[in-house]
């Protein structure tokens, strides 16, 4: 006889609505993080050297010490530490040096400019500064996942065409120095390309990451030869021609040359291919080429390059002062307080500010300068050799090169090794819109750099994984 059992009824209890909560915000994750104590002593060390130099500025130039001395070194910790709290609650394994040398940086800079005080730009830089370290934390929350970025890429490039196209649109773009490159609303200024060329970035390491098989392996045959099929090569090259026609329409030749450099960059980096080089070269010439005989800035800023000492009481003028301020800086500088570069050279916090800090500070000033460019280009090439995505490692690499390349550009040119772009010294130069999208760009960075660290798992066993790490969500 078979007994018929009876099992139990499967009992479910839903959870009433109102007892579920949702909270967009991550969770804090336990646990000592030794990354976040080197990066705290470097961003402590930082701020003393950066208050230090404020002092002896006061020193040189009135002979006393600053009255706000101990306020000016509370809020220069002050936005140190609302960075730091960032990191250690959104990135706690990210890069420790990448945030530490950007503040020292930018508090240099700020040294310089609260030295000249020129149309109360002090004020101004600090106010820039406090807005650049909260977007740097709203790009931390907002960014959860490198990943997201890449799921978006063609919103960001409507996004960055749009902020390219913004100064030429009547009555709302400005000309400054015969370039098109800023956007007037009131009292309020603001340049978005600094903003588009991140966009930029994003977009050509979304693309290149997807399309490098298609750009790097022969697929096409050409009579008995197999050739690499040009058709994934024909959007991209839209893309990029766009935005070299906007820029050149906008007349400035430092972002063009960047947005160049840094599409043949990835380009070359993601397929490993020489003939890219090759052909970038090519249309560098060609661009060149035009750009003399089409572009009047580009022509003018050549012909200083080569022989300013013609042109030395009128266009060439602000380049041949900052070589007499770099010569006057000799190994070790005049001293700060001591220079009078502010009141001769044009735009000496701005386009020139190198040539300021040669005079006060010497070579030894500027080599620390070059030093921490140097310093955070490695950091950076250090957070995509670690990334776990073609599209990470792309995405960090395409950064590292806008900030090496823009500091090179205007440092090179101060020198006259390259003719004088008028682009902003990163972290450095007066000006909120490169200082506000240098700070993100290092929040993306330290985005990367957290998602590229070893697990636990991975630190024990000593493999690595490939993959996104999942990021926490407070329940």
């Amino acid at each position: 006889m078979i007994l018929a059992h009876r099992s139990a009824p499967l009992r479910y209890d839903p959870v009433p609505q109102t007892h579920v909560r949702h909270r967009w915000l991550p969770a804090y994750e336990r646990g000592p993080k030794p990354r976040r104590r080197t990066e705290l002593g470097l961003l402590v060390f930082g701020s003393v050297i950066t208050a230090a130099l404020y002092a002896l500025a006061s020193l040189g130039a009135k002979s006393k010490l600053p009255d706000h001395l101990a306020p000016f070194l509370g809020v220069v910790l002050g936005l140190s530490l609302v960075a730091h709290l960032a990191n250690r609650w959104l990135v706690p394994r990210a890069n420790p040096v990448i945030l530490p040398i950007a503040a020292l940086l930018n508090g240099i800079g700020y040294v310089v400019i609260s030295r000249w005080n020129l149309q109360n730009e002090p004020k101004l830089q600090a106010g820039w500064a406090a807005l650049s370290v909260a977007l740097y934390v709203v790009t931390l929350l907002v960014v959860r996942r490198s990943r997201d970025l890449d799921r978006y890429r063609y919103i960001l490039l409507l996004l960055a065409a749009f902020l390219m196209l913004a100064p030429l649109i009547p009555h709302l773009g400005e000309d400054i120095n015969g370039a098109r490159l800023w956007v007037r609303a009131g009292s309020f200024s603001f340049q978005p390309v600094e903003i588009a060329k991140i966009l930029l970035c994003v977009f050509f390491a979304s693309y290149f990451a997807e399309n490098k098989e298609l750009l790097s392996i022969p697929t096409a045959r050409v009579g008995n030869r197999l050739v690499i099929d040009p058709r994934p090569l024909i959007p991209i090259l839209l893309a990029w021609g766009f935005a070299m026609l906007v820029i050149g329409a906008e007349n400035d030749i430092g972002f063009a040359l960047l947005i160049f450099i840094l599409f043949i960059g990835l380009l070359w980096i993601a397929t490993g291919r020489f003939a890219y080089l090759v052909l970038g070269l090519a249309l560098f010439g060609v661009g060149a080429y035009l750009a003399a005989h089409l572009f009047t800035q580009f022509h003018e800023r050549v012909s200083i390059w080569l022989d300013p000492w013609t042109q030395a009481q009128t266009a060439g003028y602000q380049l041949v002062q900052g070589w007499y301020a770099l010569g006057s800086g000799g190994v070790g500088g005049v001293g700060l307080g001591h220079g009078i570069a502010g009141q001769i050279v044009p735009e000496a916090t701005s386009d020139m500010i190198f040539a300021s800090i040669g005079e006060e500070l010497g070579l030894l000033g500027t080599s620390v300068v070059a030093l921490g460019f140097l310093l955070l280009v490695g950091a950076g090439l250090n957070v995509a050799q670690k990334a776990r995505t073609d599209f990470a490692k792309l995405t960090a690499t395409g950064l590292t090169i806008i900030i090496g390349f823009q500091a090179f550009f205007i440092m090179a040119g101060v020198l006259r090794l390259l003719p004088l772009t008028g682009i902003t010294l990163p972290f450095m130069a007066y000006g909120g819109s490169s200082l506000v999208a240098n700070y993100v760009l290092i929040a993306i960075l330290l985005r990367i750099s957290d998602e590229g660290a070893a697990t636990e798992a991975e630190q024990v066993s000593g493999v690595a994984q490939p993959g996104d790490r999942v990021f926490t969500v407070a329940a």
